[in-house]
């Protein structure tokens, strides 16, 4: 247990060089819409990513981690992506956990997935594939997405409203047992097979990708 809790801390630390802390998960653009203001605002946008897009990777996560065919997930991702924008970013994000996952826990199945996919698979299929060769199960994979999907935004909201980071901190806490239940619906889900995980989705946070795609000059990139 002692070890398998370690992966977990490994993979799950946002300082593993996977790429994301150049990505604010719709952050950038939500704040420059006014729609993130301060700590309440934010709460309510990660709240809603969450269920929603966060919902639906930790699904293909959990898969992934199960043993299901990670090909099969990775066409199920692009299904649950409509913004072309956003699985650009997930596509790029996966390529760089699977440059850290190979160099940190290196297996042949993440060596056949890179191969497969030279221009990244999606991330959260990258994810769940890395947590069984780190000895971890669906549900380690499933809370790994829950609690990027929420501190991703989080931490580019103290970067871009200089939002005070022991409240930015406290939204995470407060959204703890929330992350715990997301989790618990991708494993259930994911038990069952790719016919039945969550395609939840955030319609919003697809067109403000597509208009932040295109900004001249922005923080994040995605």
């Amino acid at each position: 247990m002692g070890a398998r809790a370690a992966a977990l801390l490994v993979l799950a630390d946002g300082r593993f060089p996977a790429g994301g802390h150049a990505h604010s998960g719709g952050a950038e653009a939500a704040v420059k819409a006014g729609r993130i203001t301060d700590a309440a605002s934010l709460a309510a946008f990660c709240r809603g990513r969450l269920h929603t897009t966060g919902l639906t990777s930790a699904g293909l996560a959990a898969a992934a981690a199960h043993g299901h065919d990670p090909y099969a997930l990775d066409a199920a991702a692009d299904a649950r992506t409509p913004s072309p924008a956003l699985r650009g970013a997930a596509r790029k994000l996966g390529r760089q956990m699977m440059r850290a996952a190979r160099a940190t826990w290196p297996c042949r199945e993440l060596d056949a997935l890179a191969a497969a996919f030279p221009r990244g698979a999606h991330q959260p299929v990258v994810l769940g594939v890395t947590a069984r060769a780190a000895g971890l199960g669906p549900e380690d994979a499933a809370h790994c997405v829950a609690y990027e999907t929420v501190s991703g935004p989080a931490t580019a909201a103290v970067r871009l409203l200089s939002l005070d980071p022991f409240q930015a901190t406290a939204v995470l806490a407060r959204l703890a047992p929330e992350m715990d239940q997301v989790a618990e619906r991708a494993v259930a889900a994911a038990c069952l097979g790719i016919d039945a995980l969550p395609a939840a989705s955030a319609p919003l946070l697809d067109i403000t990708a597509e208009q932040h795609a295109t900004w001249p000059v922005r923080l994040f990139a995605s």
